[in-house]
């Protein structure tokens, strides 16, 4: 298999997966301030998780920009991670409609970390594919921004059953950190 294909694959499931998102989510049963009020929680979880799914194609996306084959290992850490992206939904909704329940609120920061835990794993299969002297090893360095992120949803499933706004404000954290366009892998590619 081609990269082109597996990348057009996965930009398919995101795809499938942010609309699956937005479906779940459902219009005020009235017109009034108060009703859109009390919806609040249902969007900002949306919102939160578009991000992620964003921040998650986006790499993918540079990832594979730096990748010159396709091994089965490849195929089946990639779809490791889709299979974690595949469950945003579900947790979205969740706890977007539990207004913050510790439960789905530490079951949103789950599969977080396991989808983390899926790109790491990734990461590690493609380096292991292209070598430790490839242009891609050198773009990934030592991926502390992965780390953090993995350590931050580790220590906020916990924290959910004493705060869950906490958690969900380490999550945003996290948005936050990735958001910051991360340039390693396009300067990596552009010296030639």
């Amino acid at each position: 298999m081609s990269k082109g294909r597996l990348e057009a694959f996965s930009d398919g499931v995101i795809a499938v997966i942010i609309t699956i998102m937005v479906l779940e989510m459902k219009p005020p049963p009235s017109p009034s301030a108060a009703a859109l009020v009390s919806a609040a929680p249902a969007f900002l979880t949306y919102l939160l998780s578009f991000v992620f799914v964003g921040i998650y194609w986006n790499n993918h996306h540079h990832l594979l920009h730096a990748v010159h084959h396709i091994t089965g290992s490849i195929l089946w850490a990639n779809l490791h991670l889709l299979f974690w992206l595949s469950l945003a939904p579900f947790v979205t909704a969740w706890m977007g409609q539990n207004h913050l329940s510790p439960v789905p609120v530490a079951a949103y920061g789950g599969v977080l970390l396991c989808a983390a835990v899926a790109y790491f794993v990734l990461t590690r299969v493609l380096l292991s594919a292209h070598g430790k002297d490839s242009k891609l090893a050198k773009a990934l360095g030592n991926d502390f921004k992965g780390k953090v992120s993995m350590f931050i949803y580790a220590a906020a499933i916990p924290l959910a059953f004493v705060h869950p706004l906490l958690s969900c404000l380490l999550y945003v954290l996290v948005a936050i950190m990735w958001l910051v366009p991360d340039r390693r892998i396009e300067k990596v590619l552009t010296e030639a």
